[in-house]
């Protein structure tokens, strides 16, 4: 069966892509790569082994019993780009993977660790528990 060769740039040995026909298109590769060594989030650099010339066009054909050389790179638009606001991110538990930018999320760890610091001190003098409901101070009474 026809087939190509890849292998990533840091690895040494060469895995191998099995399809039907005489050529695959760039786009088919890649997605079978991807699904192979189960990536997400990212795109493929191919090149040529023997030419080293840099396959772009995702239509491209690449002959079978090619060897190429895959490299991973940072994905073009694959991502979903709708963020949290900065007061869902004041609410929101787990920041790691919050979809927010660098700056809101750190905006949002200082919120969120000066809140408990403040709320304790400030507590007895504005009568607001540390998760900001106020206090009866005459109930007690």
């Amino acid at each position: 069966m026809p087939c190509v060769h890849y292998k990533f740039f840091s690895k040494l040995t060469h895995d191998t892509v099995i399809f039907d026909g005489l050529h695959i298109t760039l786009g088919d590769l890649k997605r079978q790569i991807m699904r192979r060594e189960k990536l997400k989030r990212c795109d493929l650099s191919i090149t040529n082994d023997q030419t080293n010339e840099e396959y772009t066009d995702d239509a491209g054909i690449i002959p079978s019993y090619t060897m190429v050389t895959v490299r991973r790179i940072p994905g073009t638009g694959h991502v979903n780009r709708s963020s949290l606001s900065l007061e869902q991110l004041f609410k929101t538990e787990n920041l790691a993977e919050a979809n927010a930018s660098e700056e809101d999320k750190i905006k949002a760890v200082m919120f969120q660790s000066s809140r408990c610091y403040y709320s304790t001190k400030i507590q007895l003098l504005l009568g607001v528990s540390a998760f900001g409901e106020a206090q009866e101070f005459l109930s007690a009474s």
